[in-house]
């Protein structure tokens, strides 16, 4: 299933990314593709991009040297708010954090630059309470179901190989 996805691309250290790779010294951690470095690219590039920030790839590309992941996997996870998703991304942690602070919020929004200019500080804490909510509770609880679809993944195919060999030896 997801393993399998992967798996299929392998890094040959002859191919043009390993070239790359040998010639700028580049740690082909941030190249490999398991269990651990996939759900830690996920992680990372969902917990930067659920950030209202600018520049959230220089955020990830500045993470590596702190954490081991699959460094195209992070950016890949950090393009899902785009111009696109990022009003009803923002919108969605900003509704969240009134939530968890218990505000009521403003009403009447209109997509205008004086409006925000005026309400920014109205705007400011629930989004970002908001933010840090779906940044560490929402990347967190999908980094564990990457784990965990990975690791059922894993078994899948090790009961499959077993089945196959089972059927085999009975002919």
């Amino acid at each position: 299933m997801i393993r399998r996805l992967f798996k299929k691309k392998r890094h040959d250290p002859q191919s043009k990314l390993g070239k790359i790779l040998d010639k700028y010294n580049i740690p082909r951690e941030y190249f490999s593709i398991n269990r651990r470095s996939i759900s830690r690219g996920v992680l990372i590039g969902l917990f930067w991009g659920f950030i209202p920030m600018p520049m959230q790839m220089l955020a990830v590309v500045m993470s590596t040297p702190f954490i081991r992941f699959n460094v195209p996997i992070a950016i890949s996870m950090v393009w899902l708010s785009n111009p696109v998703t990022m009003p009803p991304m923002y919108y969605m942690e900003y509704l969240t954090g009134n939530f968890l602070l218990g505000k009521e919020g403003i009403g009447g929004i209109e997509l205008t630059m004086e409006w925000f200019k005026n309400h920014l500080a109205d705007i400011f804490v629930p989004l970002y309470v908001g933010t840090a909510f779906y940044s560490i509770v929402v990347s967190y609880i999908i980094y564990l179901l990457i784990n965990w679809l990975w690791i059922r993944s894993v078994k899948a195919e090790k009961h499959r190989k077993e089945r196959e060999r089972r059927a085999r030896h009975e002919q």
